[in-house]
C-alpha cells in the first residue's frame, strides 16, 4: 500500500531533523576549529542500500547531498549492532574525495535487520602527509596527502578498535584534535541512531521503509518537474584553474549538457588529463558521482527552493568521465584539492545551465580565495599547533533581480567565518584586517557579490602557511549579459613594503614573526549592463566602500558629487558611452580572452582529441610540450583552426619513440 502524501510529508520532517540532530551533536562536541566554527562537516541518513535520503539545512557543509555510502557499505563483509565504520580513503570506493574527509557510518537494527544507516563525514585539519594540513595542490600523488585508512571498522559491537584508532593518531600531526573530532562523530552516530528508533516507535517500521524509499522518488520527482520546464537542447562551456601545476599551465574542465525531456546528460569530454597536481576529482567513473552532482543541486535549487535535498535528485542525471582526466583520475593520482575544481565545476555548470535560463539563474560566483592553515610555534607553550584560520571567500554572481550576495563564499558558503579571537588564540598569528575588498565585484545592473580579504603578521619563527585552492589569478569570475567578470584574488607577502612579494598561485610557504601576509579572494561576476544600475545603488556602494568613486565612474557611468549623484551628468555620460558595455552574453575577463586568441575551441578540442588516444601516464607531459611548441610558433602560424595542434603534436610524439612502447 502506498505510503499517504500527509504520512510522508510529516517522515520528511522527522527524518530531516534527525539529521539536523546528528550535525548539531558533531557542531557541539567537536574539537577542531575547522569543525565547531567552519563547520565543514556532513550528516545523514541513507537506504540500506546507501541513498542518503535526509541531510541537514541549516549545519554543515551542503555539497554532499547526493552521496551514495553503497560502495564502502559493501566493502565491509558483516555488520552486527554497535559497529560503527569509517574510511578517507579516496581510491576505496569513492565515497571519501580526498584524505582529510573522515567518513563515517554505522547500521541501524530493528528486530536483526538493518533498516538503514546514520552517516556523515568531518574535515580533518591534518592527516599527516607531506604538508601541514595535508593539502597542496605541489603534490603529485595520493601517498603525499597522508595516512589513508581503507573502509574498516573503529568499533565493534561498541568497542573501540584500537588496532585501526592507533594507525590514525599515529600518523598525524595533533592526534589529539582528531581524536576529539572521532569522538564527536561517533557521538553523532548514536544520536541519529536513537532518533531512527524513535521514527519506527512513531510510524511503525513497515511505514519507516517504505516512506524512505519514497522521500527518494519524492525528490526525482520534484526535479524532474524542474527539468522540464528548461528548453531541451545542448548547452556547452568550459572554464580553466590558473596552472595545473607550479610554472604549468591552465587546467580546462568542459562540459556539454544535454537537456531531454526530464533528464539530463552532462559530458565532461574534452576536459584535461589527469594532471600532476592535486586537483584531480576521484569519481571512479561513477555516473551520478557526488562530486559532479554539486553545481546540479545548486541550479535546480535555484530555480525552485521547494526541492527536498536528497540523492534522488540525482537520478534525473548521468555523467559521461573519460577515465585518465582530471574529473576520472586513475590511481595514484594527487586529489587533495579537489575543492578547487569542484568549485570551478560548479561554476561551469551554472555556465551551461544560464543559456537555458537567462532570466532566471546568475553570473559566476566568486573563488580563487583559500582555506588557509598555519602551523607554527605556540610562543606560551612551545608545542607545534595547527589550525584552519577559516575559508577566504567571495560573493554569488548578480542575478536577474538583485545583487550577489556579499562574502558569502557562494560556492562554499556553507563554510563559516572563524571570529578573529578564536584563530589569535589558536595560533601565533595577529589578524590586521578581515573584511571586504572593496571594486571586487564584477559591475553590472546587478552586481557581483564582493570578495573577502585577510592580512595577518606572524607571532613565531617557523610558520609555515597552506592556502588551499589559491586560484582565479588569470581566469577571473564570469559575468552575463553584459554583466563584468570580477576582480582576480591576491596573495602577498609583506604587502606595500620594499620586500613585497606577490606569490600567486603559491599555496605552502614558510613564514617568521613580523612577516605580514594579505589574501584576497576574487570577486564574483555581475549580471546585466552595468549602464542599468540605479545611480542609487551605485551611490549606496560608494558610501558603504564597496564601489570607489574611480569605478562609479568609470564601470558604471554615475557621477557623484558633494555626496549626491548628479542625474544630469550621469544621463549625459551613459548616452555618450554605449561602446563601453559589453553586448556579448559572457564577459570573462582579459586574462581568458588574451588566452583563447590562441587556444580557441578548434584548437583545445583538437589537442585533447590527440592526448586522448595516449596512454594516461604520458597525457599530462605531451600537454605541456605541446604548450610550449605553440608558445614558440610566430603570430602567422597560428590560425586557430586546429591544424597547428596537429602539426605540432605530430612533431612532440615524433621526438619520444619510448611512446611507441608504452602500453
Amino acid at each position: 500500500m502506498a505510503i499517504d502524501s500527509v504520512t510522508l510529508e510529516i517522515l520528511k520532517n522527522h527524518s530531516r531533523a534527525a539529521a539536523e540532530s546528528m550535525a548539531f551533536t558533531l557542531y557541539r562536541t567537536a574539537h577542531s576549529a575547522f569543525v565547531k566554527e567552519t563547520e565543514d562537516f556532513t550528516t545523514g541518513l541513507t537506504t540500506p542500500e546507501g541513498e542518503t535520503f535526509a541531510t541537514p539545512t541549516e549545519l554543515g557543509a551542503t555539497w554532499f547531498v547526493g552521496l551514495n555510502y553503497k560502495n564502502v557499505i559493501d566493502l565491509i563483509d558483516h555488520y552486527d549492532e554497535g559497529d560503527i565504520c569509517l574510511t578517507n580513503d579516496p581510491y576505496s570506493g569513492y565515497v571519501c574525495t580526498h584524505s582529510p574527509d573522515m567518513h563515517i557510518w554505522k547500521p541501524v537494527f530493528h528486530e536483526g535487520e538493518i533498516v538503514c544507516f546514520v552517516v556523515g563525514h568531518i574535515h580533518n585539519t591534518d592527516v599527516g602527509g607531506a604538508v601541514p594540513a595535508s593539502l597542496s595542490r605541489t603534490l603529485s600523488e595520493i601517498h603525499q596527502e597522508g595516512v589513508r585508512i581503507p573502509p574498516a571498522k573503529i568499533l565493534r559491537k561498541g568497542e573501540v578498535n584500537d588496532d585501526v584508532l592507533s594507525i590514525m593518531l599515529a600518523n598525524v600531526r595533533m592526534p589529539e584534535q582528531n581524536w576529539g573530532d572521532l569522538k564527536a562523530q561517533i557521538a553523532s552516530m548514536n544520536t541519529g541512531e536513537r532518533k531512527v528508533h524513535d521514527m519506527i516507535a512513531k510510524f511503525g517500521i513497515e511505514t519507516f521503509k517504505e516512506g524512505i524509499a519514497a522521500l527518494l522518488d519524492y525528490a526525482e520527482d520534484q526535479a524532474r518537474a524542474i527539468v522540464r520546464d528548461l528548453p531541451d537542447g545542448q548547452y556547452a562551456f568550459a572554464d580553466y584553474m590558473d596552472e595545473d601545476v607550479a610554472e604549468g599551465y591552465p587546467c580546462r574542465i568542459a562540459l556539454n549538457v544535454t537537456i531531454d525531456g526530464d533528464s539530463l546528460v552532462f559530458d565532461l569530454t574534452g576536459s584535461d588529463p589527469q594532471i600532476e597536481g592535486s586537483v584531480n576529482m576521484p569519481t571512479g567513473g561513477e555516473v551520478r558521482h557526488a562530486l559532479m552532482m554539486v553545481g546540479l543541486v545548486y541550479v535546480l535549487y535555484s530555480l525552485d527552493k521547494k526541492l527536498f535535498l536528497n540523492s534522488g535528485i540525482s537520478r534525473v542525471c548521468r555523467c559521461i568521465l573519460p577515465t585518465g582526466t582530471i574529473v576520472n583520475p586513475e590511481f595514484p593520482a594527487a586529489v587533495g584539492l579537489r575543492t578547487l575544481s569542484v568549485q570551478r565545476l560548479q561554476a561551469i555548470i551554472f555556465g551551461a545551465f544560464v543559456q537555458a535560463a537567462p532570466d532566471k539563474l546568475p553570473a559566476s560566483p566568486a573563488s580563487g580565495g583559500p582555506i588557509m592553515n598555519v602551523n607554527g610555534i605556540d610562543n606560551r607553550t612551545g608545542r607545534r599547533v595547527v589550525a584552519s584560520t577559516g575559508p577566504i571567500v567571495g560573493g554569488a554572481g548578480g542575478n536577474p533581480h538583485e545583487d550577489g550576495t556579499e562574502g558569502s563564499g557562494a560556492n562554499s558558503s556553507f563554510l563559516k567565518n572563524t571570529p578573529v579571537e578564536i584563530n589569535e588564540a589558536e595560533v601565533p598569528i595577529k589578524i590586521v584586517r578581515y573584511g571586504l575588498r572593496p571594486d571586487s565585484g564584477g559591475p553590472g545592473k546587478f552586481r557581483g557579490g564582493m570578495a573577502t580579504v585577510m592580512h595577518f603578521v606572524s607571532q613565531a619563527p617557523n610558520t609555515r602557511i597552506t592556502a588551499r585552492n589559491r586560484d582565479r589569478t588569470r581566469f577571473t569570475s564570469w559575468g552575463v549579459l553584459g554583466g563584468h567578470a570580477g576582480a582576480t584574488s591576491q596573495f602577498l607577502l609583506n604587502p606595500g613594503t620594499n620586500h613585497e612579494v606577490n606569490l600567486g598561485n603559491t599555496d605552502i610557504l614558510t613564514i617568521g614573526p613580523g612577516d605580514e601576509m594579505l589574501v584576497a579572494c576574487g570577486g564574483a561576476g555581475g549580471w546585466g549592463n552595468p549602464f542599468e544600475r540605479d545611480p542609487a545603488a551605485v551611490l549606496l556602494d560608494v558610501q558603504r566602500g564597496f564601489v570607489s568613486m574611480d569605478s562609479a565612474l568609470q564601470d558604471y557611468g554615475v557621477v557623484i558629487k558633494d555626496g549626491a549623484v548628479d542625474e544630469a551628468a550621469t544621463t549625459k555620460l551613459r548616452a555618450s558611452e554605449p561602446g563601453k558595455v559589453n553586448g556579448a552574453f559572457y564577459d570573462y575577463g582579459s586574462g581568458r580572452d588574451a588566452f583563447e586568441v590562441v587556444w580557441t575551441e578548434a584548437n583545445y578540442a583538437a589537442m585533447t582529441e590527440l592526448l586522448a588516444e595516449l596512454p594516461v601516464h604520458w597525457r599530462f607531459f605531451v600537454k605541456h610540450r605541446v604548450f610550449e611548441a605553440i608558445e614558440a610558433l610566430d603570430d602567422d602560424a597560428l590560425k586557430g583552426d586546429g591544424s597547428e595542434i596537429r602539426t605540432v603534436f605530430a612533431d612532440v610524439i615524433a621526438r619520444y619513440p619510448q611512446l611507441q612502447m608504452s602500453a
